[in-house]
C-alpha cells in the first residue's frame, strides 16, 4: 500500500453546513475519494476538489445503497490505492454512525485512519430549535438514545424503565416510528404523561420544524402529522423553553453566506 492512504472519518455535523469543523473542511479539500451519507448536506460535497470520486452510500432505516460490508471494502479499497479517503458522516462518526465499525474495519486491514469529530445532532438540533438539553433547575443531565436499535440483536438493549427517571432530559436520534412504544414504556415506569416532548425534523435546515407536545399525546400526533425522517424527538421539561427561546425557527433577519451558512 502506498504511503500515503489514509482514510478520514469525518463528522459533517447534522446539516447546517456552517457546522462543519474546519478539521473536516481541511481534509475534505483534499480528498481524492468521499464517500457520503444521504444525510450530509450537499453544499459540503462541493468543497471537495472537482476531480474527487464521490461515492454515495445512502444510508436510511430499512435501505442502505450500500451495505455496511461493502462500505468498509470500498474505504480500504482506495486507501491500498494510496488515496486519501474521507468518509463523510452526518453529525458525528462516533454517536450512532457507526463509526466504531469502520474504525475497527480499517485498523483490522492496517489502513491508516484519523477520526475528525464532528457537531452532534444530539445537541445541535435540540439547540436550534431554542431547547438547551442542560438548563439550571430544571435539567443536570441528558442522555443521547437510539430508537432504531439493531434488528438482529436478541432483544433491546436500552433500559427504558432505569432512564424513566433516572435522567431529566432524554435525546431520541431515529425514533419517530419508535416514539408510541418508547412513549408508553417511560410512562409506564413512572415518567409524568405531561412531560414536554419536542419533535424535530430537518434540524438546523431550512426545512427544520418543530411540532411541541406531551408523552401522553405526542405519539398520536406524530402519527397524524405523518412526519418522515430525520427526526429528533426531545423529553424533558427544557422542551418548555423552545417558545421563549426559538431563535432559528422566527429567522427572518438571518441570511445564507455564500458557504451555506447563516449569518
Amino acid at each position: 500500500m502506498n504511503a500515503t492512504g489514509r482514510v478520514y472519518l469525518v463528522g459533517a455535523g447534522p446539516g447546517d453546513p456552517g457546522l462543519m469543523t474546519v478539521r473536516g473542511l481541511e481534509v475534505l479539500r483534499r480528498a481524492d475519494v468521499v464517500v457520503y451519507d444521504r444525510l450530509v448536506n450537499p453544499a459540503l460535497l462541493d468543497e471537495a476538489p472537482p476531480e474527487a470520486l464521490r461515492i454515495f452510500a445512502g444510508k436510511r432505516a430499512g435501505a442502505h445503497c450500500l451495505p455496511q460490508a461493502q462500505i468498509n471494502a470500498r474505504l480500504i479499497e482506495h486507501a491500498w490505492r494510496g488515496r486519501v479517503v474521507v468518509r463523510l458522516k452526518g453529525g458525528d462518526p462516533f454517536v450512532f454512525g457507526r463509526g466504531g465499525e469502520e474504525a475497527l474495519a480499517l485498523a483490522d486491514a492496517g489502513v491508516p485512519f484519523e477520526i475528525v469529530p464532528g457537531v452532534s445532532a444530539a445537541v445541535a438540533v435540540p439547540a436550534y430549535a431554542g431547547i438547551p438539553v442542560t438548563h439550571r433547575g430544571l435539567a443536570s443531565s441528558f442522555a443521547v438514545v437510539t430508537g432504531h436499535e439493531d434488528p438482529g440483536k436478541d432483544g433491546p438493549s436500552v433500559d427504558w424503565a432505569r432512564l424513566a427517571t433516572s435522567v431529566d432530559t432524554l435525546v431520541l436520534l431515529m425514533g419517530a416510528r419508535s416514539l408510541p412504544r418508547i412513549a408508553a414504556e417511560l410512562v409506564a415506569h413512572g415518567r409524568a404523561p405531561d412531560t414536554p416532548v419536542a419533535l424535530i425534523r430537518w434540524g438546523t435546515t431550512e426545512a427544520q420544524e418543530t411540532v411541541i407536545g406531551t408523552l401522553a399525546d405526542m405519539a398520536t400526533r406524530a402519527e397524524s402529522l405523518a412526519l418522515a425522517p430525520p427526526v429528533l424527538a426531545v423529553i424533558g421539561a427544557v422542551v418548555g423553553l423552545h417558545d421563549r427561546l426559538a431563535w432559528f425557527e422566527s429567522r427572518e433577519s438571518l441570511t445564507r453566506r455564500p458557504d451555506g451558512a447563516y449569518a
